[in-house]
């Protein structure tokens, strides 16, 4: 990990409230000169054992099938794209990964283990973390209380060292070291000007740069972005996605829901299509654009 974002071994359990909230070495050759920005990415997803394995998910609510036997896998270190119309289940498998929602059937596989049916705040222990749509922020707090949250393990949160003189020492130095690794976070996505900020009065785009910052804290391995940059104005949609790709050069592993197609096919070196609650297709984005069902289920003629 770069220096970027602080390391946190030192820092480990949440609040429930942050529930919801390895790279590879690069390779050595010299890229082609008209090598895209998406191919030279793709170049650097490191190979192996896939961190996040989904096999015949299925999800119904009463008499409905929101998902109904989706299967992919998500490579480490990968920027992989998931996407399908409206209804299509996107969001309903985000949940089911994470553990908003039990699956009604199938699984789920971080790094080889299965946590179908894990609770949030246990797959946010693990390094799953994911971030939603409308972002969730404890709005009477500041931005950097926010982030201070996040960590696991943080000892203060014990009434008896917090309290007691003899063990009131570890607390605080615990807590300094999280209170700088939060302003470097701050620093890393530019909103430490809003440190002191109420998270409540932050625009929206701020507001997703701060659930991704928070996120960020919980040291996570693959994070599950659900459209991160929806009402998000051009500037903070640049930056943002210029974060996701360093961090990306630093080892944590994306998967993305997004609208904007060419969000998805100007960053994610690999894509998934889901139709219907299943998966229809998967490929580069040119294998999808000219895929036939691709186009007749949710593209159009016109892409």
């Amino acid at each position: 990990m770069s220096s970027d974002i602080p390391d946190a071994s030192d820092v480990a359990d949440a609040a429930d409230a942050a529930d919801e909230v390895d790279a590879s070495d690069a390779v050595t050759d010299e890229p082609e000169a008209n090598d895209s920005a998406v191919e030279e990415a793709a170049k650097h997803t490191p190979s192996g054992a896939p961190p996040l394995r989904v096999e015949g998910l299925v999800k119904r609510f009463g008499g409905v099938t929101a998902v109904d036997g989706a299967t992919f896998e998500v490579e480490q270190g990968s920027l992989t794209g998931l996407i399908g119309p409206n209804g299509a289940g996107k969001s309903t498998t985000f949940n089911c990964i994470t553990g908003v929602h039990e699956p009604t059937a199938g699984s789920v596989y971080f790094n080889g283990e299965d946590v179908t049916g894990l609770k949030p705040y246990q797959m946010a222990r693990k390094g799953l973390v994911r971030t939603f749509q409308i972002a969730r922020e404890l709005e009477e707090m500041t931005v950097l209380e926010n982030l201070m949250l996040a960590p696991k393990g943080q000892i203060g949160e014990s009434a008896i060292r917090a309290v007691t003189p003899g063990l009131r020492g570890e607390v605080i130095e615990q807590e300094e070291s999280i209170r700088e690794r939060a302003w470097e976070t701050l620093d890393f996505f530019e909103i430490d000007h809003l440190a002191t900020e109420h998270a409540g009065n932050l625009s929206g785009g701020q507001r997703k740069l701060l659930e991704m910052a928070r996120a960020l804290m919980t040291d996570p391995e693959v994070v599950l972005l659900d459209e991160p940059l929806a009402g998000v104005n051009p500037t903070l949609e640049e930056k943002l996605l210029d974060r996701v790709h360093r961090l990306r050069e630093d080892g944590y592993t994306f998967l993305l829901v997004e609208h904007d197609m060419d969000v998805i096919m100007n960053n994610c070196e690999h894509v998934i299509v889901m139709h219907q609650g299943s998966v229809l297709a998967e490929g580069t984005g040119d294998e999808i654009r000219n895929d036939e069902r691709v186009i007749e289920a949710y593209l159009g003629e016109d892409v």
